[in-house]
């Protein structure tokens, strides 16, 4: 068993707290990576989805975990759990010092997760004026640009980013 901590970084402009659109701990926010087997090393061809609100019972009966899945060139089964309360916004000052926020936690089993994708829908919130953005989609790659009408000012998310690295 290792534990990832999904990491995110962007550049953000006047805004800050940049996270999924129910917040860090949103059940139904979707998860979207691909996988790297620990056995033979094969990457999935397509991202995995993975929610809170979605648990399963892994081989041998004990628990529930968010994910099981059998390898298609190996055939070994391995599963990912994840862990809530770890995670918080990304926020200007992190954007500025080319720092990361932690996301999620994923306990892996048999696998590890790699490149993920920012789908699903983000929020974040004027940094000078306090006003919300709600359903941003960052899916397409391409940055969010906007006006703040109450800050009077142009809002960005660009060159966003995520990493995975083992934690404890």
């Amino acid at each position: 068993m290792v534990n990832y901590v999904l990491k995110i970084t962007a550049d953000l402009e006047n805004l800050t707290n940049l996270q999924p659109s129910g917040g860090c701990e949103d059940s139904n926010f979707p998860y979207l990576f691909k996988l790297k087997c620990e056995r033979c090393g094969e990457v999935t061809q397509k991202e995995t989805c993975v929610t809170l609100n979605e648990t399963f019972t892994p081989p041998g009966g004990r628990g529930t975990c968010h994910l099981v899945q059998k390898c298609k060139f190996c055939g070994r089964e391995g599963n990912v759990t994840m862990i809530p309360g770890k995670g918080r916004p990304l926020t200007l000052e992190d954007s500025e010092a080319g720092e990361h926020a932690p996301l999620m936690v994923f306990d892996c089993r048999g696998y590890e997760p790699i490149d993920f994708g920012f789908g699903g829908f983000w929020k974040a919130e004027a940094a000078e004026s306090g006003t919300k953005f709600d359903e941003i989609d960052l899916s397409s790659g391409e940055e969010f640009t906007e006006y703040d009408e109450k800050g009077e000012c142009p809002v960005m998310i660009s060159n966003f980013r995520a990493s995975f690295s083992v934690t404890k």
